[in-house]
């Protein structure tokens, strides 16, 4: 089958994401990939209302976007939208004010295509193509928790946890104090316990008993993609190592003491931690940390890929 080059542009609650790449049925081969932080969903979770500089912002991001997958001549460009703005009052306003700068009209996915197109995503590596996966997809406004093996997948849910979602719901000091990181984790125990656990863990169990090899924690996502590079000390993106990386619970413990400990001015120097990223990265942390010891896994291994990988294939 003879390849074709096609774009995805994501537009999610914290950062817009362009994926540029050369498909052939379940072949992906990354071409150009690019992130820039437009922070959609700042002040958005107190009134539902997407802010209009945030709303200016990534319009402009993807009509730039747009015009680098012009230039690396893909043969369509997609826009798709998660959490944000399927939960915005005024989505209407994001999506034409998106089409306006680039001439694109958006797709608002549900959570459940969400879902189910990063779990797609994830196993397009071979790595994970059969393996039994629980793939947790930490975003902006929303995580994804998908169950699976191979083509199948036996549960998939989106719940309105995200790592900006819990950030504005718990603002903090610089550093943070204890008190507000112990509000915090506990809230997020109690949302686990009686948001997630009953609906995934009748699943998780029935799978558990039947994978004589145990089910593989997998993230993928801006989180995951962070702590690899924390834990690798790479000071650049590299897919290669970054997927090689295994974080045991001790490891993704320590990230969270350290960056927890820490004001917002030495966070922003840790090798690895994008500037832009430093405030966000304690929530996102702080949920693969928190959900490990709730299901009792003691490894993550790590996946840049996703969502825009089953998008540029559909």
């Amino acid at each position: 089958m003879e390849p074709l080059r096609r774009a995805v542009i994501d537009v999610g609650t914290n950062s817009i994401k362009l994926l540029v790449a050369d498909v052939a049925g379940r072949d992906v081969q990354p071409v150009h990939e690019e992130s820039r932080q437009t922070r959609l969903g700042r002040g958005f979770y107190e009134t539902q209302q997407l802010q209009p500089d945030a709303i200016a912002r990534t319009a402009e991001a993807v009509a730039e976007f747009a015009k680098t997958a012009r230039e690396h001549k893909a043969a369509s460009i997609r826009v798709i939208a998660t959490s944000a703005a399927r939960d915005a009052v005024n989505a209407d306003e994001l999506t034409s004010t998106i089409q306006r700068a680039s001439g694109l009209k958006v797709e608002i996915i549900s959570g459940d295509r969400e879902a189910g197109w990063a779990f797609q995503g994830v196993t397009t590596d071979m790595a994970f193509a059969n393996a039994p996966l629980l793939l947790l997809d930490v975003g902006g406004g929303s995580t994804q928790f998908i169950l699976g093996q191979g083509e199948r997948t036996h549960f998939a849910h989106s719940f309105p946890l995200g790592a900006v979602r819990l950030l504005e719901k718990f603002p903090h000091s610089d550093p943070p104090t204890r008190g507000e990181f112990t509000t915090c984790r506990d809230w997020l125990k109690n949302f686990l316990q009686t948001e997630v656990r009953p609906k995934l863990e009748p699943a998780l169990r029935r799978e558990t008993d039947s994978q004589s090899a145990g089910i593989q924690l997998v993230g993928t996502g801006g989180t995951t993609s962070i702590l690899a590079r924390m834990e690798a000390k790479l000071d650049r993106y590299d897919r290669e190592r970054m997927e090689a990386t295994r974080l045991s619970l001790e490891q993704v413990k320590a990230h969270r003491k350290r960056l927890w400990s820490l004001p917002l001015t030495d966070r922003k120097e840790i090798t690895g931690l994008p500037k832009l990223r430093a405030d966000v990265i304690l929530t996102g942390v702080m949920i693969y940390e928190v959900v490990m010891e709730e299901f009792g896994f003691k490894l993550l291994r790590v996946s840049t890929r996703g969502l825009r990988f089953a998008a540029v294939m559909d």
